[in-house]
């Protein structure tokens, strides 16, 4: 088999598979940001992409795969390896570290009077993420070519630069962080010793990638103060154990050809009429978020109500659509939110909803022709997560709406690019976010399309394969 010359590790990747109950596989395109941005790229280089079978149907095709090349099985996925972990690793690595420990720290979402517990339990979970970061880099090594350059992808994945340097010292190793990084007062809420193993992990990389300087600069000053690094933040330089990572700033943004191109299709255009037939030719203001914690959508939709409130004249004139589509279920703390989600636009459909007017429209079903639609009728895009390493919402909305305000948090990623043009918000201000939201409904035509204009140049200067190219330069 041909070893690669470029490789990608992702927890997810570009494609899933289902079982039905007849033991026939039906495969379809994976989900998440990530994949949306890579997965064009990584077909028009011949990228081999690692990655982690999800589910029983992922698994299923996995066992029928060579060597996990489901390339090599009769399915048309580009060049891909899925690694079939063992289920009970795989949760432990995925649920309880990657996503209840390291996504909780790096979003600073801990209710710290009472969690995290790093247990005895916890040392055995934390045990299954050096097993599942193992595995992907024992298969990178074995897939790479002599010199091979080698994208390893965000949080999941932080320990497999400095494993595969010990298998691979002739690969040229980048690892990407598509969350924020935590600062270090809170990074150093981790152990002692996982606080050290993460940073190492990602210090066996050449390059360490981050969307914007506040997320690398803070990842330097874990550095600093956790190991001791010599931080040379001029030159963006860590230098630990007798090596130097260079630290790179790589904002995504989004190919503005491909998402008109899709957002133009004819499932867009019939979601659109309903829409319209639905809000009639009242205002629109559209959130489209993951049901997630850092997400913020209680408070979006709290500031909504405070909106209704102080302005009665807006009554029948105005349309909130809410896309909160579910995200990780597995997790009590997410199934809390959402129904917390839930109870609060009940609350508004229940002080304010009239015979002839919804104020608020709650969407919970993951249907991405009518988010396309959605973006494409909104005059207010409502952006407000507490924390976001990027936020690619904030892109994709002023594209496909120039002539609609961005709401946008300055604790999103995104602020450092579009925050000039947007409408700048605290997400924690539930008032000011109100008030924000009354500014973008008044704002003149001529200003909107001023803002809007320079918004959708910002959100496509950076498009994924540029995005990738950069990296990929950074390692020559």
């Amino acid at each position: 088999m041909k070893m690669s010359a470029i490789l990608v590790a992702s927890n997810r990747g570009p494609v899933s598979f289902t079982l039905s109950e007849d033991g026939a596989l039906t495969m379809r395109r994976g989900g998440g940001g990530l994949v949306s941005g890579l997965s064009g790229v990584a077909t028009d280089l011949d990228v081999l992409w690692v990655c982690a079978a999800l589910s029983d149907g992922d698994r299923s095709a996995v066992r029928l795969a060579p060597g996990g090349r489901l390339d090599q099985a009769g399915y048309e996925t580009g060049a891909l390896r899925m690694l079939d972990i063992p289920a009970a690793t795989f949760h432990r690595a995925y649920n309880a570290i990657a996503n209840s420990t390291l996504w909780f720290v790096h979003h600073l979402l801990y209710d710290t009077p009472n969690r995290p517990h790093f247990d005895a339990r916890f040392r055995r979970e934390w045990e299954s993420y050096q097993a599942y970061n193992e595995a992907f880099a024992m298969a990178l090594a074995e897939e790479a070519a002599h010199g091979a350059k080698t994208m390893v992808q965000d949080y999941h994945l932080g320990l497999v630069p400095a494993m595969l340097r010990v298998e691979r010292p002739d690969l040229r190793i980048a690892h990407f962080s598509h969350t924020p990084w935590a600062p270090p007062e809170y990074f150093s809420l981790l152990p002692d010793e996982v606080a050290t193993e993460l940073l190492e992990g990602i210090l066996g990389a050449d390059h360490a990638g981050f969307l914007t300087a506040r997320w690398a600069g803070a990842f330097m000053d874990c550095c600093e103060s956790v190991l001791g690094a010599e931080v040379d933040r001029a030159a963006l330089g860590v230098t630990h154990g007798g090596r130097t990572t260079r630290i790179g700033v790589h904002g995504l943004g989004v190919d503005g050809e491909a998402l008109w191109a899709r957002a133009s299709e004819p499932d867009v255009e019939s979601h659109m009429a309903a829409l319209r037939e639905q809000v009639g030719d009242r205002k629109l203001i559209v959130r489209i978020d993951r049901t997630e914690l850092s997400k913020n959508i209680v408070r979006g939709l709290t500031a909504y109500r405070e909106f209704l409130a102080a302005h009665p004249e807006w009554h029948g004139r105005v349309v909130h659509l809410a896309f909160a589509y579910p995200s990780r279920h597995d997790l009590p703390e997410y199934r809390e939110y959402t129904a917390a989600v839930q109870r609060c636009a009940l609350e508004i459909e229940d002080e304010y909803a009239t015979e002839d007017w919804d104020p608020l429209i709650l969407n919970v079903q993951d249907d991405y022709p009518r988010s396309l639609a959605a973006y494409r009728l909104a005059d207010v895009m409502l952006v407000n997560p507490i924390r976001d390493g990027m936020n690619l919402v904030a892109k994709e909305g002023p594209v496909l709406s120039p002539q609609s305000a961005l709401i946008l948090s300055r604790e999103a990623g995104a602020a450092a690019e579009l925050g000039e043009d947007a409408l700048l918000v605290n997400p924690y201000d539930v008032s000011a976010t109100a008030h924000a939201i009354h500014a973008g409904l008044v704002m003149p035509e001529a200003e909107r399309a001023r803002r809007g204009g320079r918004l959708a140049c910002a959100a496509t200067a950076l498009p994924p394969h540029r995005w990738f190219s950069d990296q990929l330069a950074a390692l020559t």
